[in-house]
């Protein structure tokens, strides 16, 4: 249904090399070919608010922000994001392991109900390969995250539960890359679909994602094949925040 129509540069020159090597196109070169023919990506500005922070539940420490993830299934972090129209509303609910980068569970509905939220959590919990380990569950202070029903949830497996303090998005940058990825290179939000299709939409843009897009951070590796090991040290990008510099793996 859908192809990947916008995969960044460096990504893209990783699965061409051997034929541009062929060609004797280097990086630069090839850069310059895709910026002449006006098809580098354009970043989007749009921005809608999916979180409600200011309600009576319990909110919980940020667990993160020092911490050095070296392994899968250490962190997941978790985010909604609008991918509909306005006459079709669509939010995604993901559930991002913050080592590999694979989304490990998701849901697409048409409402901000807390349920879109649990049953992504339920997802990500039955792919889980090391259910042994110690995991954290990282998310922003929306009343999704915060309920009563989604807390029985992380209690039930067993997982530590972490929240950003404050509205920076620096604070869940895992998740909003990845939030950035599907829009920017997957285009999910462009499309005017009736909530099931969108559905599977999604989870072919995800198979796609996790299965055959190299990924920056993962030395190239795609999310899955990262997922499968723990000795590569991930990268991390130098971001912005206000007057500050900061660590972001992403």
């Amino acid at each position: 249904m859908s192809k990947n129509s916008g995969i960044g540069t460096r990504k893209l020159y990783h699965i061409l090399n051997n034929k541009l090597r062929e060609l004797k196109v280097g990086r630069d070169k090839f850069f310059g070919i895709l910026k002449s023919n006006h098809l580098l990506i354009k970043p989007k500005r749009s921005y809608h608010v999916t979180t409600w922070s200011h309600h009576r539940f319990r909110k919980h420490p940020n667990l993160i922000q020092e911490l050095d993830i070296t392994k899968p299934e250490q962190v997941w972090v978790s985010d909604i994001t609008y991918i509909g129209k306005r006459d079709k509303p669509c939010y995604l609910s993901l559930i991002t392991d913050a080592y590999s980068k694979k989304i490990m569970g998701y849901n697409v509905s048409d409402s901000l109900s807390t349920q879109g939220c649990i049953n992504a959590l339920k997802m990500a919990h039955k792919n889980r390969l090391f259910k042994a380990d110690s995991l954290i569950h990282h998310s922003d202070r929306g009343i999704q995250y915060c309920s009563d029903e989604y807390q029985y949830i992380i209690k039930k497996y067993n997982l530590k539960c972490s929240m950003t303090q404050n509205s920076d998005p620096y604070e869940n940058a895992v998740a909003e890359r990845i939030n950035g990825i599907l829009k920017q290179e997957f285009m999910i939000d462009t499309y005017h679909l009736e909530l099931s299709l969108m559905k599977k939409l999604v989870t072919e843009v995800i198979n796609k994602y996790n299965q055959i897009r190299p990924h920056w951070s993962n030395h190239m590796l795609t999310p899955c094949l990262m997922h499968l090991q723990n000795t590569i040290k991930m990268k991390t990008y130098k971001t912005k925040n206000r007057s500050n510099y900061k660590d972001t793996s992403v």
